[in-house]
């Protein structure tokens, strides 16, 4: 199994700096989800991200930087509000979708000839990078298509058996991936994420939400997606669970109450002060534990479509056993 070490450590990320730079993967936070990174530029490292996480190579990976020169390495700067949404949103759960060069892998945006790029607000991912001297290029640090992790123990269940280290860096402070914006003259969300589209609406004026994609051009984009081991349903409120007869063991994944609690095996309440980025925060980690638990399926309780609580619903149909039957 993986050792989890103490991310805020200097003498552990300089460890996990030199399993990188022998070609080695490390698991490490950010302040969305952990990832599972690889020098951006070993693409036999890279090579072995998509193996850990048994990941399409089809589905593109996010490049992360820790200053601006190294975004001059792998991206081209091609509008200039680009700059607007950096000083606005960077460091933070702001990834880009920019023209590549050269210098970055195929392999790390899957043949596109745009690459993901973001700079993470977080302390141990950042001196990770800058101690690494070059940009890394991660996913999340889970099964490919599973619930991601926010806490290290998350990451030991799913992938640790694969891995060697997993720097840990406690809960991640958002709970939810980053928002992920198509750079082009009318500008693209393509995944929901940490960063309310209201947010960047006031930096760079209307964004288009795109629901369609004729290629992966981003991670989290496939129809099914951020699934439990057991089956997921989506209910309005917690009444609806109840109007046909359940034969089996139920859990209650709840937005910000739960009324009849003796009735559920196991159940996790997000916000009692329906607060969305509070539920969003406690998002994955409610629904590791209630993967866990004895439960045979899972009902998880829509939340308000406004704000984060847009990516959470997004998460949540994908992960729904009715989502994945079509």
């Amino acid at each position: 199994m993986a050792k989890i070490l103490n991310g805020f450590s200097g003498q552990n990320v300089k460890k996990a700096a030199r399993l990188l730079k022998r070609g080695e993967v490390v698991a490490f936070p950010t302040e969305t989800v952990y990832g599972l990174g690889a020098n951006v530029y070993d693409r036999r490292a890279v090579a072995t991200i998509f193996e850990v996480k048994k990941r399409p190579l089809f589905d593109p990976l996010i490049v992360h930087i820790a200053n601006l020169r190294q975004l001059e390495e792998v991206a081209k700067i091609n509008q200039l509000f680009i700059f607007k949404l950096m000083a606005k949103f960077w460091p933070g759960p702001l990834t880009l979708i920019l023209p590549k060069k050269r210098k970055v892998p195929y392999l790390v945006t899957a043949g596109l000839e745009t690459v993901a790029v973001r700079m993470p607000a977080n302390l141990v991912s950042l001196s990770l990078i800058q101690e690494l001297g070059a940009p890394i290029a991660a996913p999340s640090a889970n099964l490919f298509g599973k619930l991601s992790p926010t806490k290290a123990e998350h990451v030991q269940k799913q992938i640790g058996k694969r891995i060697k280290i997993i720097l840990d860096g406690g809960k991640t402070a958002y709970g939810l991936e980053s928002t992920i914006l198509f750079i082009d003259r009318k500008p693209k969300i393509l995944r929901l994420g940490s960063l309310p589209i209201e947010e960047i609406k006031k930096v760079i004026g209307p964004v288009e939400i795109l629901k369609k994609q004729k290629k992966i051009l981003a991670p989290g984009n496939l129809p099914t997606h951020y699934s439990p081991f057991k089956p997921l349903k989506i209910v309005k409120n917690e009444e609806e669970i109840f109007k046909n007869k359940l034969k089996k063991k139920i859990s209650f994944l709840a937005f910000c109450q739960v009324k009849n609690k003796n009735r559920f095996t196991a159940f996790k309440i997000l916000s009692p002060k329906g607060d969305l980025k509070e539920a969003a925060s406690n998002f994955f980690d409610a629904l590791h534990q209630l993967d866990e638990s004895e439960a045979e399926v899972i009902f998880a309780e829509a939340v308000p479509e406004k704000g984060v609580g847009r990516a959470i619903m997004e998460r949540l149909k994908k992960a729904s056993s009715e989502e994945n039957k079509n």
